[in-house]
């Protein structure tokens, strides 16, 4: 892994990770599946322009369409759609943590549903990495929380995972800020639909709105996932995929910087063993010729 896919990496995980608390501060304001429809449009035909500027092609190759239209059902409206929606009531550090469960996930996934090998490193790290979720959890739970808001987070880390087994191999080909917008569009037409269904549409027009609006609309809505498909694209899936590990730090590092979540010191063990458990996870998917030279 060279030193450009590195600061990709590290790039996408701490804007991935911010959009937390971004969200928290939209939701504050607004209707969470109407504002995700609306920035989801925007950012969509946003991406379509550039991508066209770029001299890029509607022709997707059928990979392509198949990941656009499944990401823009699993990862836009269904899991960026619950997080907006039971970030209401959680808190932006724990909504974070739950996503970041992810690459465990789809390494279990893979373990019982597709045979993969899943070497004792990753089996020791899928042990600690939930156990640390089940630590912070616990905490969190004896303190009240809200457990439907919850649910609807385990919802969504299950739905993007859902949608990273699908669409494995199926970025390649160019086109990527094409494909970055289309499948925004897609995740729009959905929630716009969902929007009057599932809430009371309302907007406060605050400074903190617009600003939080804006950021989440140009930052993790374009600049990331063009990262993430461009790093993809790079270093393939499995190696790309390692740098979810960072996902529960900066998480919650930004929560407690812009929202003033406190960090106590049992949900700082939790965050800490999952984090290593995610790490482990992702080394032992290595090639191990790989891990060898790594070391």
């Amino acid at each position: 892994m060279d030193l450009r896919a590195i600061a990709m990496g590290l790039v996408f995980a701490l804007i991935w990770s911010s959009a937390f608390s971004s969200a928290r501060i939209i939701v504050a304001d607004a209707s969470p599946l109407f504002s995700l429809a609306v920035r989801f449009l925007i950012s969509g035909l946003l991406g379509v322009a550039i991508a066209r500027m770029m001299g890029q092609s509607w022709r997707l190759t059928k990979g392509q369409w198949r990941a656009t239209i499944i990401f823009g059902i699993c990862q836009n409206a269904l899991y960026l759609g619950l997080n907006f929606y039971a970030m209401q009531t959680v808190q932006a550090s724990l909504a974070a943590i739950i996503a970041s469960t992810m690459p465990l996930l789809v390494a279990l996934a893979g373990w019982l549903i597709f045979s993969e090998k899943l070497r004792p490193l990753g089996i020791a790290g899928l042990l600690a990495g939930f156990a640390g979720v089940a630590l912070i959890m616990g905490s969190r739970i004896s303190d009240g929380v809200d457990l439907f808001g919850v649910a609807l987070c385990g919802l969504g880390a299950l739905a993007l995972a859902s949608a990273t087994l699908a669409v494995r191999g199926a970025t390649s080909g160019g086109n990527f800020m094409m494909v970055v917008g289309l499948q925004m569009l897609v995740g729009s037409a959905l929630l716009f639909v969902a929007a009057p269904i599932f809430e009371t549409i309302f907007v406060n027009p605050t400074l903190p709105l617009a600003l939080a609006f804006a950021y989440t609309t140009v930052m993790p809505g374009l600049v990331a996932t063009l990262i993430w498909f461009l790093l993809l694209d790079r270093i393939g899936a499995v190696r790309a995929a390692t740098f979810h590990f960072l996902n529960p730090v900066f998480g919650v590092a930004v929560a407690y910087v812009l929202l003033g979540e406190q960090l106590r010191p049992l949900d700082a063990l939790g965050v800490l063993i999952t984090t290593l458990g995610i790490l482990a996870v992702q080394l032992s998917r290595q090639p191990a010729g790989q891990n060898r030279a790594s070391a």
